[in-house]
């Protein structure tokens, strides 16, 4: 089942128009349908039909028999899915309501004791001889399509526990990490913010540390303080929990270290990504640092506080962008590359698929849900109309276009490794950015939007690699011992100060801000994927820019891939191997060239 991570973005304004909202029927008419619990007792029935048919004999099966066991279970899977999407989409318009938080639960309870006679599938097709499978996917090519989802299951081999131990993790997982998202989610959604009187939620406060008053800017940072203050310990405990409950479970699977499980799910090897992280790391000085002071100087400061990161340029517009507009900039440049993207994006629009309005309970932030290849995915926004949400929008619109071309695939072949999950986001995000440079009206203008896709592209690369090394910090020092919310906000700074550079200070409070990354609850380590992303996008954007019309088809080639395929295959049409540690560095330094265009601007 595929589950949405949130892209948490901080936005703004007002008088945006008519705000489109889900229509979830294309997944059930509503949560008491007919259809909803006819799903519910098939879904019963087939996972125990499917064990009682197949535990014990898949080594028995050939070619055929296995096809067949293949696609019996991806049916499953999409059942599964598509309940669960239901039940997580309603909830997470509105986390703060009981009944919808209720509904989800009951459902991912269900659907947790439906599911674990399943358990036995994936620990015994990897006890299969290797000769063996080779010679069935050698017999049948509509079974050798599915080499990817088995070569991805026979990569955590070594680390699979016994038979019982892994029914057992399967059978408790609703009351482990699960529980403890929910209690995350609800937490951060029912925060309010007391900011010179009036009550916001933390969208509405993230939003003013974009406000054009620095006093504004200012005192959301500290309303954000003063909260995840009060509330440490309940994140604390979110914390510390979850590394201890990952700690325990891959001590006992035998992973080497606590970021295994992720490579092993991104499909990535260790080296490729600690080739990123080390490259970002180097160029900090050239990027983050060289920047910030830049833009200190823009807003006449000789010392920038954390509100200060976000700020607008003194001369960039304070004006709301409305809906219409941001909807028809994205298109524009989505056809603008090539018709048949912004076709894919339209219905995304028309038919119900985005839920765009900030509203009382509901998640922050902004994803892009692929629920199943048999419906359509949604996308969620916390749309208040600054200029940053029309890339916002176009990021999310990538992912969806992505999931759309990629359903092709089928369910067990559509989903795309986190690592190449955000290649067409950043990509949307790219072609959206380049149209409006140039459409610019004159020098100022240009400087306004280079800046704000400078700070975009640090944020994606600079800060979530900092992130990157905040969790691995986490995990290390949980694995020594319980920590202290004083102990986890010293991580959070010694990498802070690291990433944003010298010219920053930094107010008491805001050693709390890792209180509220949703990333680290929902997908540890899942944050080198954004920064994996901007690099790779990067890369492929220089290759467009050289290569022209014959680009378009291999591009979108590469999005119908889906999980098909392997990061060295995929990109090998475009001459680009991201083993290469080198192809990193080609990455950061279109970042530098934008910088040094700023400072051009200077003389």
């Amino acid at each position: 089942m595929k589950t949405p991570v949130f892209d948490a973005h901080a936005t703004g304004g007002k008088n945006l128009g008519d705000l489109p909202e889900w229509d979830l029927t294309d997944l059930y008419p509503d949560p008491d349908a007919a259809e909803f619990k006819r799903d519910l007792d098939w879904l019963e029935t087939a996972c125990a039909d499917f064990a009682h048919d197949y535990e014990g004999k898949l080594a028995d099966l050939d070619a055929a028999g296995m096809l067949d066991a293949v696609l019996r279970y991806e049916k499953i899977d999409i059942i599964a899915g598509r309940i669960m999407s239901f039940a997580g989409l309603r909830y997470y318009q509105q986390t703060t309501d009981a009944d919808r938080a209720k509904f989800m639960a009951d459902c991912q309870d269900r659907i947790t004791a439906y599911t674990t006679p399943l358990v036995f599938w994936s620990l015994e097709f990897n006890r299969l001889d290797d000769d063996h499978l080779a010679s069935l996917l050698a017999a049948n090519a509509d079974l050798a399509r599915y080499k990817p989802v088995f070569d991805r299951l026979r990569a955590m081999k070594p680390y699979q526990l016994s038979d019982e131990l892994e029914k057992f993790l399967h059978d408790q997982s609703t009351v482990g990490a699960a529980a403890w998202n929910r209690l995350f989610d609800e937490t951060i959604a029912g925060l309010t913010f007391n900011v010179d009187g009036e009550e916001l939620n933390i969208e509405g406060t993230l939003d003013l540390l974009t406000d054009h008053d620095r006093d504004r800017r200012e005192a959301g940072a500290r309303a954000l303080a003063d909260v995840f203050s009060e509330n440490i310990r309940i994140f604390s405990r979110v914390h510390n929990t979850l590394a201890k409950e990952k700690e325990i479970e891959d001590r006992w699977r035998g992973m080497p270290t606590p970021q295994t499980g992720r490579h092993l799910a991104n499909h990535v090897e260790p080296e490729v990504v600690e080739a990123l992280r080390n490259a970002v790391v180097k160029a900090y000085p050239r990027l983050s640092h060289r920047y910030y002071q830049l833009k200190a100087k823009w807003l006449g400061l000789d010392r920038m506080q954390v509100w200060d990161r976000n700020a607008p340029l003194p001369i960039e517009d304070n004006r709301t962008v409305g809906w219409d507009e941001a909807r028809q900039t994205v298109l524009d440049a989505y056809s603008a590359f090539d018709p048949r993207m912004a076709d894919l994006a339209q219905p995304f629009f028309t038919k119900g698929w985005i839920d765009a309005a900030v509203k009382p309970g509901k998640a922050p932030g902004a994803f892009a849900h692929p629920t199943v290849t048999e419906v359509h995915p949604y996308v969620m926004l916390n749309y208040l109309g600054k200029p940053r949400d029309v890339m916002t929008l176009a990021h999310e619109l990538g992912h969806g276009v992505h999931q759309v071309l990629a359903a092709g695939q089928g369910e067990l072949l559509s989903s795309t490794p986190l690592t190449l999950a955000e290649t067409a986001s950043v990509f949307g995000e790219m072609l959206t950015f380049r149209q409006m440079l140039a459409s610019a009206p004159d020098q100022n203008a240009r400087k306004v939007l280079l800046a704000g896709k400078v700070e975009d592209m640090i944020n994606t690369v600079v800060r979530q690699i900092a992130f990157y090394d905040f969790e691995c910090k986490l995990h290390d020092a949980r694995s020594r011992g319980e920590l202290t919310p004083d102990d986890i906000n010293a991580l959070w700074m010694s990498v802070q100060a690291e990433s944003l550079g010298p010219v920053f200070d930094f107010m008491n409070g805001y050693e709390t801000f890792w209180a509220y990354i949703p990333h680290f609850v929902h997908s540890p380590f899942y944050v080198y994927a954004y920064a994996f992303g901007d690099g790779l996008v990067n890369a492929l954007y220089a290759v467009y820019e050289e290569s022209g019309e014959g680009f378009k088809d291999k591009y979108f080639d590469m999005l119908k891939a889906g999980g098909s395929k392997h990061h060295k295959e995929l990109l090998a049409p475009f001459g680009l191997d991201a083993s290469d540690p080198a192809f990193w560095d080609k990455g950061l330094s279109m970042i530098e060239g934008m910088i040094d265009e700023l400072e051009s601007m200077e003389d």
